[in-house]
């Protein structure tokens, strides 16, 4: 535990559930198991799956899916250790060997997706009427979906075997230069984490410095930033070429298992609304704060009235599971155990990966979940939303290691779901206008950024990448984007100051995960929906939603909104949960007296 005069003490992962060390006898048995079992799979059955009978599919698919959770239980620690502190060069060599030893592994199982899929259709659907296939069914389906982008075999090998020394190499670098860097402020040397929680201070000269030492720092490594965005972007546009997507963000709408016209519908309603959101919403918190116009320092300042205390980590689990158990005792009982069992690591510490994540690990064992816990309602937030992912991996992990995963747009449901839960208990505890409009105003910004800017995210990475087809881009060019998307999704009423324009830089998932970001959105205004459905509900909708969670990855999102009668396909479906938040800006509106 790290203790913390104003926090309490904070909790440190125990990563023993998994393996005790990274020198464990365990660990070592278990690579050492996971890379047999890969060359007798590959021995068993290369060149053979087309004239095996289902039963006997069934029983390789079996094999196959207990080789990716072994394998998935060394490589989840591997990454948990790793990302402790990003800075430690033996963790990274342990990390950077395991991934190797991985990726050799990887490369005897690679043949038998590419073959499955290769199988007849027909000869396929009927093997699948062998019971033990067909509870494979959604996980062949998903993969018949990517069968017109897999290239043959040699091919197939060769750009896994190169992802190590290409973008996975350039993703290491991205984390280990983050973690490294430090930005002075104010005489002090600090870390990302708390530098970029100066521009939640409700003193406006530190917001200030926050954003001028990230400026400052970001511009002076920008140089390496634009590298990593060229290398990735050109990176991602072979891969595209070769396997013959048509779009720059299609293969990830296909890992999604979203259609694009879906995605392009959540867009255009984003966009189109960007003048009754972000600009309205910001243009009243100007007036809060007496000025003509905020500063980008300033778009995430506290009210002047609203309680800035730092929020001890014993009252911040109190209030997220009080949140959970009055939805149902179930779901808090699920989220109680990521607490008593050392499930989470909370503290910020030199080289610790910044940001928070939940870490699913594989379904024979349990999830975790990092934070960087500074005690701000924002962190109390970000809790709910990791918790529910979370409960989400324990509820889903029951489909298997092959199944048990979402599309990133479905993983955020039961995320952002925890926050409202959380939100909600808060705000029908609140009486008091004043306290009320706080707590709304913050609720409305963590939308906006949920929202608008994750869409403002997904613009400029198009436009990024559409950039980088014509040729390398200088930090110029991609600063001007930057900026360009910035003031259409801010408004008039936020003033760009300097620096601003390499703001870019320290976003992880235009490096992680090129377009993840428009799952948060969907998210956010698919659970919006989702809420006032619950809201509604005689009985019935928990079991609803938890049936939903258990799916995992065996259903598309259309068969699990269903239930709800809900739509994503429906272009006003975006619409309504856009209103959601329009309606708190309404509400904000009629409290501004206050």
């Amino acid at each position: 535990m790290t203790a913390s005069a104003a926090l309490g003490n904070l909790p440190e992962w125990n990563l023993a559930d998994l393996y005790t060390a990274p020198d464990a006898a365990a660990f070592k048995a278990d690579m050492q198991r996971g890379e047999a079992e890969a060359k007798a799979f590959a021995e068993k059955y290369k060149g053979k799956l087309a004239k095996l009978s289902g039963a006997d599919l069934a029983e390789a698919l079996k094999a196959y899916e207990a080789i990716s959770d072994l394998l998935g239980r060394t490589g989840s620690y591997a990454q948990l250790y790793y990302v402790g502190d990003t800075t430690d060069a033996a963790r990274g060599k342990f990390y950077g060997d395991v991934s190797s030893k991985h990726t050799d592994i990887s490369t005897q199982l690679l043949f038998f997706e590419l073959e499955l899929n290769r199988i007849d259709d027909t000869a396929l659907e009927k093997a699948m009427q062998v019971p033990a296939l067909n509870h494979y069914r959604p996980w062949i389906e998903n993969l018949l979906k990517e069968k017109p982008y897999q290239l043959d075999d040699k091919l197939e090998e060769l750009f896994l075997e190169k992802s190590q020394t290409g973008y996975s190499a350039f993703n290491r670098l991205f984390d280990e230069t983050m973690a490294d860097l430090r930005f002075g402020v104010d005489g002090e040397s600090l870390a990302i984490e708390p530098t970029l929680n100066l521009l939640q201070s409700a003193d406006e000269a530190k917001r200030k410095a926050g954003a001028l030492a990230l400026a400052k720092t970001f511009k002076e490594n920008l140089r390496l930033f634009t590298l990593i965005t060229n290398t990735l972007a050109k990176d991602k546009d072979i891969s595209d070429r070769w396997r013959g997507f048509k779009d720059i963000a299609a293969a990830r709408h296909l890992s999604n298992r979203v259609e694009p016209e879906v995605v392009d519908a959540l867009v255009a309603a984003v966009r189109a609304a960007y003048p009754k959101l972000s600009h309205r919403y910001y243009k009243m918190k100007a007036r809060w704060l007496g000025k003509d116009k905020l500063m980008h320092w300033d778009r995430n300042a506290p009210l002047p009235a609203e309680d800035t205390r730092e929020v001890p980590w014993a009252e911040a689990e109190k209030m997220v599971l009080s949140a959970y158990g009055e939805f149902s005792p179930e779901m808090a009982a699920i989220a109680k155990t990521f607490f008593d069992k050392k499930w989470i690591d909370a503290p910020v510490r030199p080289g610790k990966s910044p940001g928070a994540f939940a870490h699913p690990t594989v379904p024979s064992a349990h999830p975790y979940v990092l934070l960087n816990y500074m005690g701000k309602t924002r962190d109390v937030m970000t809790l709910a939303h990791e918790l529910g992912h979370g409960v989400h991996q324990v509820l889903a992990a029951k489909q298997g290691a092959l199944m048990a995963s979402t599309p990133l747009t479905l993983a955020e449901t039961a995320s952002v779901f925890g926050e409202m839960l959380t939100f909600q208990a808060l705000l029908r505890q609140t009486a008091d206008p004043k306290k009320r409009k706080i707590l709304l105003a913050s609720k409305v910004e963590d939308m906006i950024n949920t929202v608008v800017r994750q869409i403002a995210f997904y613009t400029f990475e198009r436009k990024v990448h559409t950039a980088r087809k014509e040729g390398e881009l200088t930090p110029d060019n991609i600063n001007e984007i930057w900026l360009e998307i910035q003031a259409e999704s801010l408004g008039d009423s936020i003033g760009i100051g300097p620096g601003y324009e390499t703001f870019w830089a320290y976003i992880p998932h235009f490096i992680h995960s090129p377009f993840y970001v428009y799952a948060y959105a969907f998210g956010d205004c698919l659970v919006n929906s989702l809420y006032a459905r619950y809201q509604e509900s005689e009985g019935g909708f928990q079991e609803k939603y938890f049936t939903m969670l258990k799916a995992g990855g065996t259903q598309h999102h259309s068969e699990l909104l269903k239930p709800f009668g809900l739509d994503a396909t429906d272009p006003k479906f975006w619409e309504k949960g856009l209103s959601v938040i329009s309606a708190m800006i309404d509400e904000l509106e009629g409290l501004e007296s206050a």
